[in-house]
């Protein structure tokens, strides 16, 4: 093999010119033989047994040049490939240059090839953080998944009303028959959770433990072919009715929800967690923020494969979250989507993608980034302290390769955001009004009064005002 010529084109492609020689040649045209003389016919000799001569007289010496061109090129292309050092990433378009002969052929593989990267500014960069602020209503929530994953269903001799669970039983009949799907036994039903056909937990408001009742439904035009539009009878029967018992937020309400003895120092905990996740979230997007500019800042002739590669995996890894819900093909058929579509839409984040895993690998090389065979170790074990997993696991789902390149990663990364400056998101003025009360008005106030100050009126009416906003930021620390 002998590259002839090696020349860059546009779309960071080159062009090779590759001669394979007469021996070269031959080798392939030996094993062309070998491949197809069974399905050669001869007359006088078995099948795969007639010599590579004889056919060759029968039908030519060009009767295994295409398969032999089929063996050699892979062959070739590789070799050549390895010689110019180049960094492959898609399939080449390939041209015959001249004749094929006994001697040999030439051929011209255009092939994408990584691109040569230029990077923009990637220190010193500013980009926006969003604020870490959690208020007393915040806790609250919190507080109040709590108590909802406390609550407990007690019996209560009344009547049923939204919110209540009904313990019943159920049997539909449509023209007096029962229908498929629609008995139920000690089954218990949240009212006014929606869960029922509509008008079914409606009537079932009202009714008290060991009451029977007829419920005349008529089901949604939209429902399933067999029952949609049609009007039916249910049979129900109610065994129990239970209400939701709330635990008092209260320090024996802290005990048994947590390790805390007090109120006081679960409020403090969740206020600490919801911090952390907060703080957590804004350093991801004020990263993103920064990556974004890096990625954007670089200057490179990108090869169309590289991106239609990334939106491919996209619409994989879509196909595979899709199919956990239900079926791919029954949602292309409900979204009135096909593949094309969606790997059109799939380009431009795929091309964002590629700029900034082309960003990340120019900073990387710029500041010879490297990582130890034992921060690779480490990173495992702190993987598999995160996930609850032994090592080994860890390493059964993880290679090596990987995770190294994720360390390499992370400290490109850490190069550009340990070097910039954060800022306030600009929208903050147009978001006050969602913080805690009273403090989008305070510019508006500090006018006001100081023009009516000067009268004595104003100043005792704000007085409240501004203990009372001063009295929830407290609750909130």
């Amino acid at each position: 093999m002998t590259v002839k010529s090696c020349e860059k084109v546009e779309k960071s492609q080159v062009a090779l010119t590759i001669e394979v020689n007469a021996a070269e040649f031959e080798a392939a045209v030996e094993k062309a033989y070998q491949k197809m003389r069974r399905k050669i016919s001869v007359p006088g000799f078995r099948p795969g047994k007639a010599p590579r001569k004889m056919i060759e007289r029968m039908y030519g010496a060009e009767v295994f040049f295409e398969e032999a061109i089929n063996i050699a090129f892979p062959e070739a292309y590789e070799a050549a490939a390895e010689q110019e050092k180049l960094q492959i990433v898609g399939y080449p378009t390939v041209e015959m240059v001249g004749e094929v002969t006994k001697d040999g052929f030439t051929f011209k593989a255009t092939t994408p090839v990584y691109p040569e990267v230029t990077l923009g500014e990637y220190k010193g960069l500013k980009a926006e953080k969003p604020e870490v602020k959690v208020l007393a209503a915040d806790v609250d929530e919190r507080l109040k998944a709590l108590a909802d994953r406390n609550t407990r269903l007690v019996s209560v001799e009344r009547e049923a009303k939204s919110g209540d669970t009904a313990v019943i039983d159920f049997e539909g009949f449509k023209d007096g028959v029962p229908f498929e799907g629609g008995k139920g036994e000690n089954f218990s039903l949240e009212l006014g959770s929606g869960s029922f056909v509509p008008g079914f937990e409606e009537q079932v408001i009202g009714m008290k433990a060991g009451e029977e009742k007829d419920l005349d439904i008529t089901f949604p035009e939209n429902y399933h072919e067999d029952l949609a539009g049609k009007a039916v009878v249910f049979k129900v029967k109610v065994h129990e009715v239970k209400e939701k018992e709330v635990p008092a937020m209260d320090d024996e309400f802290a005990k048994d929800v947590s390790e805390f003895d007090t109120l006081k120092d679960l409020k403090a905990d969740l206020k600490k967690k919801i911090t952390e996740e907060r703080q957590k979230d804004a350093d991801r997007v004020f990263e993103e923020n920064l990556m974004n500019q890096v990625a954007e800042n670089i200057t490179a002739d990108i090869p169309d494969v590289m991106v239609e590669n990334q939106a491919h995996q996209y619409l994989d890894n879509f196909k595979a979250q899709i199919s956990r819900q239900f079926p791919y093909e029954e949602y292309k058929k409900m979204t009135g989507m096909d593949d094309a579509k969606l790997l059109e839409e799939a380009k431009e984040p795929a091309l964002r993608q590629v700029k900034m895993d082309l960003a990340t690998a120019a900073i990387i090389k710029a500041e010879n980034i490297e990582a130890s065979d034992e921060e690779v170790e480490a990173e495992f074990a702190k993987m598999a302290e995160q996930f609850g997993m032994d090592v080994e696991m860890v390493k059964k789902y993880l290679s090596k390769e990987q995770v190294h390149d994720q360390i390499l990663t992370q400290k490109a990364v850490a190069v550009v955001v340990d070097s910039a400056t954060a800022e306030k998101p600009a929208k903050k003025t147009a978001k006050k009004a969602e913080t805690a009360e009273g403090e989008e008005k305070k510019p508006a106030k500090k006018t006001t009064k100081k023009a009516e100050t000067a009268e004595g009126e104003e100043k005792p009416k704000k007085a409240p005002a501004k203990k009372a906003a001063k009295k929830e930021e407290k609750e909130a620390e």
